[in-house]
């Protein structure tokens, strides 16, 4: 098969379109023939060697996200057959022309969907659902905040907290960007660049922030949120915070937590992937939460896609295609 390698760290210029040898499924596992596979922020960071894979992982090949035709299933694999169309979640491995997985780390492609559409959900949606919803335990008739409103999670979280319920509140870097987030189900979005967040909702009061930002949002995040409030980190591209003042966190009585998907344990995912399948995937077929697919690149272009990534011009997802 063919696939993107990573021959060193570095910049975009490290990644080779190579022939691998082709992955053989064990007995819980398929093997999908990959149409289309997302990207997302964390295979820079692991272009870049700051990101490594979990060592039962593949090493040298990127993706965490796929959609595709099962061609092979393992023994033990009960739900899945060859020719089902699939998406799947993955922990490495999706910059490929195939790709092994854990059965119970895929479900079925959403009515009306094509594969590049069902390429962009795994990775958002699994991450929304699990720091939102479960994590932040965010509830019909609250106020929800999400950082980075125009990228895939923010796409993601705008339009699934809207479509449960929410009022929803977003930051983004344009006006072009905050028009985005509007049309997605965004009360209200703030162009960061001009305002500054905290002013504008300080007297809306937050329950739940999904913060991918850190540094000196860390502050303005608790300044906003209401009693019982519910700050939840996926990342911290500005780094670790240079003070937290606990004294308003305990009298606020907020939780601050966080996750990372990827070197979850396989019997999360599996149960994670159901709750999916039960909460989310009837969203996306009734037309409440619709991919936003930004641009396609040819699979051997995924060092140009990696770079517009890189740009943060983007507004929703940028997808490599195997069509």
């Amino acid at each position: 098969m063919k696939a993107i390698i990573i021959t060193k760290p570095g910049g975009s210029e490290v990644l080779n379109f190579e022939e691998k040898p082709t992955p053989i499924p064990n007995k819980n596992e398929v093997l999908i023939s990959i149409k289309a596979a997302g990207l997302n922020r964390s295979d820079v960071a692991q272009r870049k060697g700051k990101y490594p894979a979990p060592k039962d992982a593949p090493q040298d090949i990127l993706g965490l996200e796929v959609s595709g035709i099962i061609e092979a299933c393992g023994e033990d694999v009960k739900r899945w057959k060859k020719g089902d169309k699939v998406v799947a979640l993955l922990s490495g491995g999706g910059y490929a022309q195939f790709v092994t997985v854990d059965a119970g780390s895929c479900l079925p492609i959403p009515k009306n969907l094509s594969f590049v559409e069902a390429a962009s959900l795994p990775e958002t949606v699994f991450t929304v659902w699990n720091n939102i919803f479960q994590r932040g335990a965010l509830k019909s008739g609250e106020n929800f905040l999400v950082h980075g409103g125009s990228s895939g999670i923010g796409i993601t979280a705008i339009q699934i907290a809207k479509a449960l319920g929410a009022k929803v509140f977003a930051t983004a870097g344009s006006d072009e960007k905050c028009e985005a987030c509007k049309n997605l189900g965004a009360d209200i979005c703030i162009n960061y660049k001009d305002e500054n967040f905290e002013d504008i909702l300080k007297n809306e009061g937050v329950d739940v922030i999904l913060d991918m930002i850190g540094g000196d949002y860390v502050e303005k995040n608790i300044n906003i949120l209401n009693p019982d409030g519910r700050m939840v980190f996926i990342n911290a591209m500005k780094g670790n915070p240079k003070e937290l003042n606990i004294m308003k966190m305990m009298q606020k009585r907020i939780m601050i937590t966080g996750s990372t998907l990827r070197s979850r344990d396989l019997d999360f995912k599996s149960a994670l992937a159901k709750e999916v399948e039960k909460h989310v995937w009837p969203l996306v077929e009734q037309g409440k939460f619709k991919p936003i697919i930004h641009q396609v690149f040819p699979l051997k272009e995924a060092g140009k896609a990696q770079e517009l990534m890189e740009s943060s011009e983007h507004i929703g997802k940028i997808i490599l295609s195997n069509e």
